[in-house]
C-alpha cells in the first residue's frame, strides 16, 4: 500500500480519489476469489481517509459522487460492490467519520435522484449492519434533501419504492427511529409521513422485507436498527395525538395556562389525523400477518419483533404527556392515544410479536389514565383465530410466560420446536369487544 500511496500523492485530488477506488476494486476482487468474507485491513481504510474523505472541494466531490454512482452501477459482482461500499462507509470511530457520513448522504441522495438501484441496495445492507446512531444521520440527510429543502421533491423519493423495496423498508425503520415525537422537532414532516403511509397502505408487507429475508440470530445485536419498523410506527400512532396537542400548546402567561383555550389551539389537522389513522390500521394488519411468518421461521413464541423493554419507555412517555396536557382539556387526545395503545398491544400479543405475561402488562400500564379498552386488554382473555403451531382450543402464549420464563410443557408433541401452552377451557361467550379506530 505504501507504493500506491506515493503514486497517489503525485496526482490531483479527484484523480487520486478515483485511483483509490480502482485499487480497492482490484484488491477486494482478488481477495474474494480465495475467501468469501475478506477482512478489510488498515491499509485500504487509511488510503480512503487520506485521499477520499479529506481533500476534495465541492466540485471535485460532485464529480467523485458521479464516479461512485457509475462504478456501483457497472460492477456486476454484488459481493465486490458490498465490500467496497462497506470499506468506504463503515464508521471507524475516528475524525474521518463526519466526512464519511457526509459523503454517504450525498451519494445515496444522488442515487435516489438518478435511480441507481445498486447503490440503494448497498445502502440497505449498510443500514442493516451499522449502529443506529449513524443510520439516523443518513435518514436525516435524505429527509432534508427530499422533504424539507425543495418543495415537491418528495415525489422523487416516492418513486424508489418499485426500484428498491428493501431500501425503502430500511429507510422507514431509520426515520421511525429518528422521529420519536419526543419533541416538536422530532415530529415527522408531513411530506415524509404521507409518503410512508402511502407506501405501507399500498403494501403492508413492505415493512417485513428485512425480517423475511434475514437469517435470524439467537440474540439480536443491541444498538442496531430493529428487524422491522413496527415499534417505531406504533410509537408514531400512539403518541401522535398527544405530541400534536403539545406542539400547539398555548404559551404561558406569568407561568399560568390561560383559563380559556382557543378552539384552534390544539390537536392535529385533518390530513395528519387521517394519515395516522391509516398508518395505525396498516400496522395492525401487518401484526395479523406475523403468525404465519414466525411459524415458517420456527420463531413463533420465541422471537418478539416488538420488545417489551421498548414498550416501557413508550408507556412512560404517554403517561408524562397525559399529565402535562391534562390542564388543556386533552381528554379526547388521551383517550385516542390509549385506545391505539390497547389495540396495538392486544394484536401484537395475540400474533406473537410481543412476548410478555399478563402480569407484566398490568404492571406496565398501572399508572396510565383509565381507559376502558386498555382495561379489557390487560385483564380479560383474548381470543384469536386457530394457529397451526397451537393445539385446537388452546390460548396463545400471552396467557403464559414466553420462552425463557420456565414454562412447563403440557403437550410437547404439538410442536417440538416451540414451548407448549397449558390448556384452558374455551369460553365461547367471552368475546373481545372491538372499538373502531376513530
Amino acid at each position: 500500500m505504501s507504493d500506491i500511496r506515493h503514486s497517489l500523492l503525485r496526482r490531483d485530488a479527484l484523480s487520486a480519489a478515483k485511483e483509490v477506488l480502482y485499487h480497492l476494486d482490484i484488491y477486494f476482487s482478488s481477495q474474494l476469489q480465495s475467501a468469501p468474507l475478506p477482512i478489510v485491513d488498515k491499509g485500504p481504510v487509511e488510503l480512503l481517509e487520506e485521499f477520499v474523505f479529506q481533500r476534495l472541494n465541492s466540485l471535485q466531490e460532485l464529480q467523485l459522487l458521479e464516479i461512485m454512482c457509475n462504478y456501483f452501477q457497472e460492477q456486476t459482482k454484488d459481493s465486490v460492490r458490498q465490500i467496497i461500499f462497506s470499506s468506504l462507509f463503515s464508521p471507524q470511530g475516528n475524525k474521518a467519520d463526519d466526512s464519511r457520513m457526509s459523503l454517504l448522504g450525498k451519494l445515496v441522495s444522488m442515487a435516489v435522484a438518478v435511480c441507481r438501484i445498486p447503490v440503494l441496495e448497498c445502502a440497505a445492507s449498510w443500514l442493516q449492519r451499522t449502529p443506529v446512531v449513524y443510520c439516523v444521520r443518513l435518514a436525516r440527510a435524505l429527509v432534508d434533501d427530499y422533504c424539507c429543502l425543495v418543495p415537491g421533491s418528495v415525489q422523487t423519493l416516492k418513486q424508489i419504492l418499485s426500484a428498491s423495496p428493501r431500501f425503502c423498508c430500511q429507510l422507514i425503520t431509520s426515520v421511525a427511529a429518528l422521529y420519536d415525537l419526543s419533541s416538536d422537532d422530532l415530529i415527522p414532516p408531513l411530506d415524509l409521513l404521507e409518503m410512508i403511509v402511502g407506501w405501507i397502505f399500498e403494501d403492508p408487507r413492505l415493512i417485513l422485507i428485512t425480517f423475511l429475508n434475514t437469517p435470524i440470530a439467537a440474540n439480536l445485536p443491541i444498538g442496531f436498527l430493529e428487524l422491522t419498523p413496527l415499534t417505531g410506527l406504533i410509537r408514531w400512532c400512539v403518541k401522535a395525538p398527544l405530541a400534536y396537542k403539545r406542539k400547539k400548546k398555548p404559551s404561558l402567561s406569568n407561568g399560568h395556562v390561560p383559563t380559556k383555550v382557543p378552539k384552534d389551539s390544539g390537536g392535529m389537522d385533518r390530513d395528519s389525523h387521517l394519515l395516522y389513522s391509516k398508518l395505525h390500521l396498516s400496522v395492525l394488519q401487518v401484526l395479523m400477518m406475523l403468525p404465519v411468518h414466525l411459524t415458517e421461521k420456527n420463531l413463533y413464541g420465541r422471537l418478539g419483533l416488538i420488545l417489551f423493554d421498548h414498550m416501557v419507555p413508550l408507556v412512560e412517555e404517554i403517561n408524562r404527556l397525559a399529565d402535562e396536557l391534562n390542564p388543556l382539556n386533552a381528554s379526547q387526545e388521551i383517550e385516542l392515544s390509549l385506545d391505539r395503545l390497547a389495540q396495538a398491544l392486544q394484536v401484537a400479543m395475540a400474533s406473537g410479536a410481543l412476548l410478555c405475561t399478563r402480569d407484566d402488562l398490568r404492571t406496565l400500564c398501572s399508572r396510565l389514565p383509565h381507559n376502558n379498552l386498555l382495561q379489557l386488554v390487560i385483564s380479560g382473555p383474548v381470543q384469536q383465530a386457530p394457529h397451526a403451531a397451537l393445539p385446537p382450543g388452546f390460548y396463545p402464549h400471552i396467557h403464559t410466560p414466553p420462552l425463557g420464563y420456565g414454562a412447563v410443557p403440557a403437550h410437547p408433541a404439538a410442536h417440538p420446536a416451540l414451548p407448549a401452552h397449558p390448556g384452558h377451557t374455551f369460553m365461547s361467550g367471552m368475546t373481545f369487544p372491538f372499538r373502531p379506530i376513530r
